[in-house]
């Protein structure tokens, strides 16, 4: 390969990378604090999309649930691995999977399967539903701290990630979600705080922007509230 075309290969993968702020941008130094302002739901939204996902507003649990009708179509979801949240609970998820045939794996049901048919079991899942301990406005983020019934995996192997985020768990930047893990003591941190930014995204192959190699290639998020 000429050195022209390696450099012309090299230019089109940044201005791919682009599209989706792996850049990095000089910030002044008489910049102060660049934190979300204003509504952190459109804030939320706004860089959800910008990141390579697609984010939803919807007003309620039970539009919520009318949603993620849409995203299992999307799917084509026969299985879903999803988290035991709270949130989770109150949109009724378990019966709600029930009701279309979509076999739900979950904490407890995985937890009595030999370890190879646990394995089988989550690498089949076509979806990943997940809530979150917070989503920060600033970047996009989702902030997900493993423990049992809230592993990472959900927002890990399926090749779609759904997280459902009410407004009360918006924070405006990272110092804030840092805050949170702070209030609940160093004792209580948890093995392992994962944030996610966007789908699945690598450029380690030749320089070339690629999506879904480690991780979902789809990445939705529902804001309800």
């Amino acid at each position: 390969m000429s050195r022209e075309s390696f450099l012309s290969r090299v230019r089109q993968a940044a201005q791919a990378g682009r599209a989706f702020r792996v850049h990095l941008q000089p910030v002044p130094p008489d910049v102060g604090y660049v934190g979300a302002n204003g509504d952190l739901c459109d804030k939320m939204a706004e860089e959800v999309d910008a990141v390579g996902g697609r984010a939803f507003r919807v007003p309620d649990l039970l539009a919520a649930r009318e949603l993620l009708v849409t995203l299992l179509e999307e799917a084509s979801a026969k299985s879903a691995l999803c988290w035991e949240h709270d949130l989770l609970t109150r949109l009724g998820l378990v019966e709600f999977l029930q009701s279309r045939g979509i076999v739900r794996h979950s904490y407890e049901s995985l937890s009595k399967l030999e370890f190879p048919s646990q394995r089988q079991s989550m690498l089949a899942c076509d979806i990943g539903i997940s809530s979150v301990d917070c989503a920060i406005a600033e970047t996009g983020t989702l902030m997900v701290c493993s423990r049992p019934g809230q592993e990472r995996v959900a927002s890990l192997l399926p090749p779609m990630h759904v997280a459902i985020v009410e407004r009360q768990q918006i924070v405006p930047d990272l110092i804030d979600a840092f805050a949170i893990l702070h209030q609940r003591g160093l004792e209580n941190l948890p093995s392992n705080t994962t944030l996610i930014t966007g789908p699945s995204k690598t450029g380690d192959i030749e320089l070339q922007l690629t999506t879904g190699v480690h991780g979902p290639k789809h990445w939705r998020v529902i804001l309800v509230g």
